[in-house]
């Protein structure tokens, strides 16, 4: 029986070759953004999940006066902590070293970072080695281990183990002790390498930060009451600390215990939940993982209305059989499951199909989400059996509608040929399932068009420097003492504009520098306390290559011996310190309770992404090597960094040439929110293909019904147009009242997801109105085919059989 309901269905399937392809197509689409999407959200949801104790361990984090949050502490903190409170069962810590260079033999090569750690830390985290012991590998010291294909990579197919390479040119060389082996999933930091943290014994401070810091609770511990009682650290260690370093009174010290806030979060919160300073790698975002689920749901629940849609309104064609059926003496259980037969082998194409475009896309889905999900993963019987399940329910509920419906045709009004009385039930319902597939279209389409114009402000907003033609010469530190003179001789070409020897590019590079201070005017000021600084170090020629302004006050000069204790402030640093008057020649004083002078106020500018408001920042003079800024004015690039690898060839500098463009690292800096505008628009585009594919076959099915009425029209004079017209106006009108519904559900949505930006455009009406025209004109354009289609045919063929 069961192989009769399949067979039937087939040849009914197969009958309707059109329609079948709709909704396979439209399904198939639908469960192939689900199946990307899933393993998309999968991989967020799973960071930091698979240490053995990972519930209970926990980062220490700290806030400070100004709002700022950061990922790191200071060197004594966990020890600290572990030390104070018997709820702390252990603790490790990491410090990550940026642009490293390693060399084996004659064969250097520069690593993006390196993890430098306590020995504890693969067992705190329940890293596995392939090679060593995981309890002893960092031990040694002057050891490493590296990640399988770093091994590779410098040791080919010999046993890496016991081998030594030399790390930033150091004179002792660092041993291989352990290899990584593959982790069982992801964790909120990737490195290739890891070294042993030296810890040195007369630096156990605590105001400052740097390392990353890592709890590891009992079991049951309450981590909000265990934060309850950091402030008496706080007052134990940082108070004495800040009193020292700033030279103010106790009572002005003691306020650091309301301003400097140790806290706890949990490691599986860390990808999704936190948007620190200086965290160790880009994170997730909950809102995103959020916004993808709705975007799975809300695709397949369009192709889901394709399906019912469709299904009802060619109940028109199936009301014969119906009928015929009942009469034959079919019961409605039976009719039932045949429908709900048809609706799962539709659905079983429509998942194999599925899979096929899943196979097709997953790299270029990859390279947009920047995840490397294989297809494989989609193929394990786990993943199967969900992926099946989920079919099985979204063909049944897709079904199952049009099964009651259909199998509920009165026979009397069928066999007296009442058809319309069969569907005229269900005009309702698919118009208020087209309303839904064109709202969630319009959302999608005013979504992606506010996301790109948000972008374009970021990146076209008056940053207050000048990124263009600015060329970056990288790891200039190698050189030593001659990266002055090769600076100087960089400048001798006519090509280059001007020249800056400095680590710090805004935007393109982080703050890693920062310090507390004071305006000096405040210090017998009980009511004043200090705030958190950034520092940039420069040298005399920093704001000319960068086209900076200064709003008053002089740029440094070596004519000014003074110069060495001189600074120059941003607007908002003048603000914060709460100086009176003109600030030029005021003093600030910095922690260790180094003064410094006030030379000239520097107009703000973004030094960190437009995501974030302009923060304090000083301009300190020297302490600066690292990068050589250049300004150059050449159209033809080439020439120019070939000389000017030349020339760093002849300083025998101990590593390779390097360079890059502050317009290029600028645009990186704005990749995730490159990426959600992409990924919108895929998405707004795959959701107007289904909407798109719905729409054509209704209106296939409506003008079918219609064609004696149009050829009667056509005799009696009625124009192209006008017919045109008259098969549009309905589903024109269901499309206006999607528009309406989707207009304020968006703006409050956009109106929440700006909000996380300092800057923001403000959302214009004219966004509403175009994207509301888009998806007018997508819907007229699939309609109007076969409005025209029908409007051109010979009346006498569809008058004939009257």
């Amino acid at each position: 029986m069961l192989k009769n309901y399949f067979k039937i269905a087939w040849r009914n399937l197969w009958k309707n070759k059109i329609f079948s392809f709709i909704n396979i197509f439209g399904l198939a689409v639908g469960f192939a953004c689900c199946l990307m999407i899933s393993g998309f959200l999968s991989d967020e949801l799973n960071y930091d999940h698979f240490p053995a104790n990972a519930k209970d361990i926990y980062r220490v984090e700290i806030s400070t006066e100004n709002k700022d949050f950061y990922s790191f502490v200071d060197v004594a903190v966990g020890a600290g902590m572990k030390n104070a409170y018997q709820e702390v069962t252990d603790f490790t810590r990491l410090n990550n070293w940026k642009n490293v260079f390693v060399k084996y033999n004659d064969e250097q090569f520069k690593e993006a970072a390196i993890g430098v750690v306590d020995p504890n830390f693969f067992h705190f985290f329940s890293i596995p080695l392939q090679q060593g012991d995981v309890a002893k590998a960092l031990k040694e010291p002057h050891s490493v281990v590296l990640s399988e294909s770093t091994a590779k990579k410098y040791f080919g197919t010999e046993n890496p183990v016991g081998k030594f390479l030399v790390i930033n040119n150091r004179p002792n060389p660092y041993k291989v002790t352990g290899i990584l082996g593959k982790l069982p999933g992801k964790l909120h930091f990737d490195f290739d390498i890891y070294m042993g943290l030296k810890t040195d014994s007369a630096l156990q401070t605590w105001s400052n930060v740097g390392n990353y810091t890592y709890l590891q609770l009992k079991p049951g511990t309450d981590p909000k009451k265990l934060e309850a009682r950091f402030p008496e650290l706080v007052a134990k260690y940082v108070v004495p600390e800040v009193q020292h370093d700033m030279g103010v009174s106790l009572a002005e010290a003691q306020k650091s215990v309301n301003s400097f806030v140790f806290y706890l979060k949990p490691i599986t919160d860390i990808h999704l939940y936190s948007a620190n300073k200086e965290e160790l790698q880009a994170n997730g975002s909950i809102k995103y993982v959020y916004i993808f689920a709705a975007l799975a749901v809300f695709i397949i629940l369009l192709a889901g209305v394709n399906f019912t849609n469709l299904s009802t309104a060619a109940s028109i064609k199936r009301s014969k059989e119906v009928g015929i059926r009942k009469v034959m003496g079919s019961a409605k259980k039976q009719l039932v499951i045949q429908f709900l037969a048809e609706s799962l082998l539709l659905t079983a194409f429509a998942f194999l199909l599925a899979l096929f475009f899943v196979y097709l896309a997953l790299p270029y889905f990859n390279n947009l989400s920047g995840k490397e999900l294989s297809f494989s993963a989609f193929m394990n019987y786990k993943w199967l059996i969900a992926e099946l399940t989920f079919a099985a329910m979204v063909g049944i509920f897709a079904g199952i509608y049009p099964a009651f419906f259909l199998s509920s045709f009165n026979i009397t009004g069928i066999l007296k040929r009442k058809n319309n009385a069969a569907t005229q039930g269900t005009r309702g319902l698919r118009g208020g399932l087209v309303v839904f597939q064109f709202a969630v279209s319009i959302s999608l389409i005013i979504c992606t068009v506010i996301v790109y114009q948000q972008l374009h402000f970021m990146q076209n907003k008056e940053l207050g420097f000048d990124k263009a033609q600015v060329l970056i010469i990288n790891d200039t530190y190698l050189m030593g003492k001659d990266q002055i003179a090769f600076k100087q001789q960089l400048q001798q070409d006519s090509r280059v504009i001007n020249a800056s020897l400095s680590r710090d590019v805004p935007v393109a590079s982080p703050v890693l520098d920062g310090t507390q201070a004071f305006a000096k005017e405040h210090l017998d000021n009980e009511t004043k306390s200090e705030i958190h600084i950034n520092k940039y170090h420069v040298d005399e020629a920093y704001l000319k290559t960068m086209g900076m302004q200064l709003l008053k006050g002089r740029n440094f000069s070596p004519d000014f011996s003074t110069d060495s204790a001189a600074v120059i402030v941003n607007e908002t640093a003048v603000k914060e310190f709460g100086i009176s008057g003109d600030p030029i020649g005021k003093s600030i004083v910095c922690s260790g309770q180094k003064e410094y002078n006030i030379i000239a106020v520097v107009k703000d500018f973004h030094y960190t992404s437009v995501k974030e408001k302009i923060a304090p920042l000083v301009m300190m003079l020297g302490n600066n090597g690292g990068s050589i800024l250049l300004k150059v004015k050449t159209g033809n690039i080439e020439p120019l960094l070939s000389s000017i690898r030349s020339q760093w060839n002849s300083y025998n500098a101990k590593g390779p040439f390097s360079y890059s463009f502050a317009d290029d690292r600028f645009a990186a800096v704005y990749r995730n929110e490159m990426r959600t505008g992409q990924i919108f628009t895929l998405f707004a585009l795959i959701s107007i293909i289904i909407a798109a594919l719905g729409l054509f076959g209704l209106s296939a099915f409506s003008t079918a019904q219609r064609t004696k009425e149009i050829g009667v029209r056509k005799v009696l004079g009625a124009k192209v147009s006008q017919v045109i017209l008259m098969l549009s106006k309905e589903f024109m009108y269901m499309v206006l009242i999607a528009f309406v519904i989707a207009v304020p559900v968006t703006w409050f949505a956009m109106h929440r997801w700006l909000e996380e930006f300092a800057y923001r455009i403000n959302i214009s009406w004219i966004t509403f109105i175009l994207s509301g025209c888009i998806a007018m004109l997508i819907a007229f354009i699939t309609v109007g085919f076969q409005a025209l289609k029908a409007a051109v045919a010979n009346p006498v063929r569809s008058l004939r059989s009257e």
